[in-house]
């Protein structure tokens, strides 16, 4: 008994250090230290909630910076389009992330998606940009792992530079400044490559204006 005892004893304090105190420990450290990050990198703009740093958003007005293509539709399905009985919608109305992993030989890649969705397939991405007089970058034809990244190339985001500055009738280097601006580098300085947050850099720009 007395050994069934002292079992029970030992179960409880160790749940209660791993289940409570632990977990509130690191709640509140996350929240003093690092509270934009704890609660998902939100971006405000006039105290309204626009997005996150950490999550991509469909741009494809002519006057801001295009984002990489998506898979999903980032939750976006009005209502009344919502149809429960379609896997397909099922996965776009509840934001689930995830690659097509089609291979470049199948076929279905180059017509993914449809315009009412809001992304689109290889072809008519690469025909898009070349309308638009954008040379073709990789992350502004193929979708990322997730489906939700929300940066693009520097390469990417300069090849964007004139038609931002036409549109807006700005000078063309006040854009490069905001895309310099809005640059992150590599993790560390050594990790991964450097990348534009199209949510911030699209922000930045309509301050200018």
């Amino acid at each position: 008994m007395r050994e069934i005892i002292k079992a029970i004893r030992v179960t409880l304090v160790l749940w209660g250090i791993t289940a409570i105190i632990y977990p509130l420990i690191l709640l509140v450290i996350g929240q003093i230290a690092f509270n934009s990050q704890a609660n998902g990198s939100l971006i405000m703009k006039q105290g309204v909630v626009v997005g996150s740093a950490l999550i991509g958003q469909n741009f494809t007005s002519e006057k801001y910076f295009w984002s990489r293509p998506s898979t999903t539709n980032y939750s976006s399905f009005a209502a009344s389009d919502y149809e429960p009985t379609k896997g397909e919608n099922l996965s776009q109305r509840t934001g689930v992330s995830g690659a097509s992993n089609l291979a470049p030989s199948n076929s279905a890649l180059l017509k993914r998606g449809n315009k009412k969705d809001g992304f689109q397939g290889v072809k008519i991405e690469l025909d898009r940009l070349k309308k638009a007089g954008i040379k073709p970058t990789a992350d502004l034809v193929y979708t990322s792992g997730s489906s939700l990244d929300p940066h693009i190339s520097e390469e990417a985001a300069r090849a964007q530079v004139q038609r931002i500055a036409k549109v807006r009738s700005l000078n063309p280097n006040q854009v490069e400044m905001l895309v310099s601006k809005n640059t992150d580098g590599r993790f560390l300085g050594i990790f991964g490559e450097p990348g534009v947050n199209v949510l911030k850099l699209n922000l930045a720009l309509d301050g200018l204006q």
